[in-house]
């Protein structure tokens, strides 16, 4: 099967939408929502209503098309999740935190998609047809306050009682938590049963029990709603167990939908990669509009070679986001190429904000209408830390690349 990332028509045409998009209205408003801890509902619903002019081109949910069957019925290979990638390192470009306020379901639908009943499917996702006057968001809650990346050592609690379950315990750092219409909640039966205890629900706002805790106040992203939430005795009805109980007879149910990672740890590397970007153009541009390289400077050619350095490496990782992405599209396991993807690009996009804000000094370090280094350095940390730690990505790719290490 062959390797191409040439962009299609339609990839190249949304990439210069987003672009456009970008530059004339998101950057410009880009520090005024910061400030504001918010992006207004009015320009999402407006940006929702471009998506759907565009057949959902904005959708920024990895692995939504499956491979369709061409008429000989062979699948044909999607290309959402490249497609994805492509968008959200343009859209992250304008704003890191606008594509993670999109509303839709976000993180919380591929674990649907991949795990969830038709039924459910059919009700988690229906809500979505139609946002033109009221926004709805879906969510995924994972991370709890001693175990982020550590998966395993989830300690929200899940047991049976009559047609119910019932949920207690605390998620935090959840995206859109506090105004998703659900959230997809993880728990354990036992913690001492491990991923084999483990099971996912989907909790509608409104549920008894379910309350949400304090919004956080972030360093960077701060437009974008991160909430802590609180189940204590939430009663859940046994319908909203994603996939049914018979899926978790194995470790299959839940390991299906952890592969959640797989499509949207590229998304995560292709944001960074984005932001890591903006920042290397910014100081580009300062170099060129201060310095005249060709005269034989040592500090000049000092500038260049860490500006090719920052080059090279963002180039680099977009390739491996774009193959994981690839990967995802044909079906073909991607784990160990997401994970490299997401560690490489986050590291990389970090190293470009701190050598832009140095190359540009007091230039860079200011915030200003229109001078946005300030808020790329700020923002661009967490990309090495949600959707699993760099530790974590390295563990990830280890277990992959040699067999003889113990399970983690």
């Amino acid at each position: 099967m062959s390797l191409d990332f040439t962009l299609s028509r339609r990839q190249h045409e949304l990439r210069e939408a987003i672009h456009s998009l970008g530059v004339s209205v998101v950057r410009p408003q880009s520090l005024a929502w910061d400030r504001a801890h918010r992006i207004p509902d009015d320009f999402l619903r407006n940006l929702v209503m471009i998506a759907s002019s565009m057949g959902g081109g904005f959708a920024m949910t990895p692995g939504a098309d499956p491979p369709a069957a061409n008429a000989t019925g062979a699948k044909k290979p999607s290309a959402a999740n490249v497609t994805t990638a492509v968008a959200a390192e343009q859209m992250a470009w304008a704003d890191g935190a606008l594509l993670l306020s999109l509303p839709g379901p976000g993180l919380g639908g591929p674990p649907i998609r991949a795990t969830g009943t038709p039924e459910q499917k059919a009700r988690f996702f229906g809500m979505f047809a139609d946002m033109s006057t009221e926004l709805k968001w879906g969510a995924y809650a994972l991370t709890e306050p001693g175990a982020g990346s550590d998966v395993a050592g989830i300690r929200t609690s899940c047991r049976k009682d009559g047609n119910h379950w019932v949920l207690n315990g605390r998620k935090c750092y959840i995206t859109n938590g506090a105004r998703a219409s659900w959230n997809v909640v993880f728990a354990t039966i036992d913690p001492s049963l491990g991923r084999a205890g483990h099971r996912a629900f989907v909790v509608e706002k409104g549920t008894p029990g379910f309350e949400v805790g304090k919004l956080e106040d972030k360093m960077g992203l701060r437009a974008s709603e991160t909430a802590e939430l609180v189940l204590e005795d939430c009663r859940v009805p046994d319908e909203n167990l994603v996939g049914g109980e018979d899926s978790y007879q194995s470790k299959e149910g839940f390991m299906t939908a952890m592969k959640t990672f797989d499509n949207t740890r590229p998304l995560v590397a292709a944001m960074a990669i984005g932001i890591g970007r903006a920042a290397y153009e910014y100081a580009r541009d300062f170099v060129k509009d201060n310095y005249v390289l060709s005269r034989p400077v040592p500090r000049y050619a000092a500038l260049a070679e860490r500006l090719a350095r920052i080059s090279r490496d963002l180039e680099a990782a977009r390739m491996l986001t774009w193959r994981a992405a690839w990967l995802a599209d044909n079906e073909i396991a991607n784990a160990k190429e997401a994970s490299m993807a997401k560690a490489i690009a986050g590291k990389s996009a970090i190293r470009a904000c701190i050598e832009a804000v140095e190359i540009c000094g007091a230039e860079g370090s200011i915030a200003r209408e229109h001078q946005l280094l300030e808020k790329w350095f700020r923002d661009i940390k967490v990309y090495d830390i949600f959707e699993g730690t760099g530790q974590i990505q390295r563990i990830v790719i280890a277990k992959r690349l040699m067999t003889n290490l113990r399970t983690f």
